[in-house]
């Protein structure tokens, strides 16, 4: 198994199987908090369901009422296990944060692929 350390954004423990991406994901009008499906035509991910996955992305963009969309995946019961950013920034990290969805970053997210198992606690990441 391969480890990785990074930086805790919400602390937690969680594993699945790895969504990624090396395309920035917007999570309002992005992916929808009904389905958990992406749903920006544009996203190379585009129909993927993120519910359960280690959702694998360098970073999020646009309006901060993505943050409340993370939190409405989690009320509906579909949201990632957890997120691995390269660089986060606030939007995801406060979806993360008032969903309670485990979140790092500063990882070297080349080094993981969809399909691959992941595994994260606080600070440390492994996978395979």
């Amino acid at each position: 198994m391969n480890h990785l350390t990074c930086r805790s954004i919400f602390k937690g423990s969680a594993e699945g199987e790895a969504l990624v991406t090396e395309i920035p994901i917007g999570f309002l009008g992005g992916v929808d908090p009904d389905t958990g499906i992406i749903v920006d035509p544009a996203h190379p991910l585009c129909g993927q369901c993120i519910t359960n996955k280690v959702l694998v992305f360098p970073y999020g963009k646009g309006s901060t009422v993505g943050s409340y969309t993370i939190y409405r995946l989690k009320k509906n019961g579909l949201a990632p296990a957890a997120m691995v950013n390269a660089e986060s920034e606030a939007i995801v990290a406060v979806g993360a944060l008032i969903a309670e969805i485990p979140m790092v970053d500063q990882v070297d997210t080349s080094k993981l692929r969809t399909g691959m198992q992941v595994h994260i606690a606080g600070e440390e990441l492994w996978f395979e």
